[in-house]
């Protein structure tokens, strides 16, 4: 059985929308986009890599999944786009249709929940979520998520997409390993 991984980074107070660009998700009039990249350093450069490792296929809802191909299929300039353009991609979307442009890519029929439910009882290594809030939400009241690994960076936001949603699910995690950066950011593993 395949295991679901949340890698995805947060502020201290939960925001996980628009880490990478100023202009890479401006819903509901966010103003704080690119938050993140003040804080890389090699340390996460390495826990990313160590996650792409692992992974078998990456998950992404739609308008994750539209950024990303928007931005990576083409950069020369990192280690990561030739592993994203060679990894499987699963897409959650209810808008999409069949072919994807982005090579790799699997359109995910029906409900999210359940599509992802029937990825997980194959065999093979680890499905990654990268961003995807909505997918991630949508996955939580059935139990589907394995593992998270956030990025938790030393900065209040005070508004934007949270990963949890207020009223969500309960969920009790247990903490499996933890570090930080040289840039304050704690990477913390947490199973539930």
């Amino acid at each position: 059985m395949r295991r679901i991984i949340v890698f995805n980074s947060l502020s201290l107070d939960g925001v996980m929308q628009a880490p990478g660009r100023p202009d890479e998700d401006r819903r509901g009039g966010f103003e704080h986009g690119g938050w993140a990249l003040p804080y890389s350093d090699p340390a996460m450069g390495k826990a990313a890599g160590e996650s792409m490792a692992t992974a078998g296929g990456l998950l992404f809802g739609r308008r994750t999944y539209e950024d990303f191909y928007k931005v990576w299929p083409n950069r020369t300039d990192n280690p990561f786009t030739e592993v994203l353009n060679n990894t499987q991609k699963y897409v959650a979307s209810t808008t999409l249709k069949e072919p994807l442009p982005w090579r790799n890519s699997t359109l995910l029929k029906g409900d999210a929940a359940h599509a992802v439910a029937e990825l997980k009882k194959g065999a093979g290594k680890d499905l990654v979520i990268l961003g995807s809030g909505d997918l991630i939400r949508s996955l939580l009241p059935h139990n589907l998520i394995d593992q998270f690994v956030l990025l938790i960076h030393p900065l209040v936001l005070g508004s934007g997409q949270h990963l949890f949603p207020e009223g969500g699910p309960a969920i009790p995690l247990r903490l499996i390993d933890s570090r930080s950066t040289s840039t304050g950011v704690v990477i913390a593993t947490y199973q539930p």
